[in-house]
């Protein structure tokens, strides 16, 4: 997370978002679900304080969320399931893969991410 980032409150919990890997608005931007634009409108929350998101995180490096209900993803299609859990976990893994890096925010998204944003804006 860029130093100017550190410290922002979790619109959920009220409590810090300590960095990047535990953000809930830095794992959308990296999967393509917020703009680049409005990053530094949108709020924040922990991963976990958005659990319809957080169960599609399957690693062993991330403690599972279940979800109850009408978005639990044991009831969605599952290749719906499948997408989901691939692009949100690799969005996770690029977030541990970034958190300690120099790399410009605009290079955080994944590959296809950032292919989608440069076409927008050529």
């Amino acid at each position: 997370m860029a130093k100017c980032d550190e410290g922002y409150r979790c619109e959920v919990c009220g409590q810090d978002v300590a960095n990047i890997t535990q953000s809930d608005l830095y794992l959308r931007y990296v999967i393509g679900q917020v703009d680049p634009e409005t990053l530094h409108t949108a709020p924040e929350r922990h991963i976990r304080c958005n659990p319809t998101l957080a169960q599609f995180i399957v690693d062993d490096a991330f403690d599972a969320v279940m979800v109850t209900g009408e978005f639990d993803k044991r009831d969605l299609d599952p290749q719906h399931v499948a997408q989901q859990e691939e692009c949100v976990t690799r969005g996770w893994r690029r977030l541990c893969e970034v958190v300690d890096s120099e790399e410009p925010i605009i290079e955080y998204p994944l590959p296809e991410v950032q292919a989608k944003i440069r076409s927008r804006y050529a």
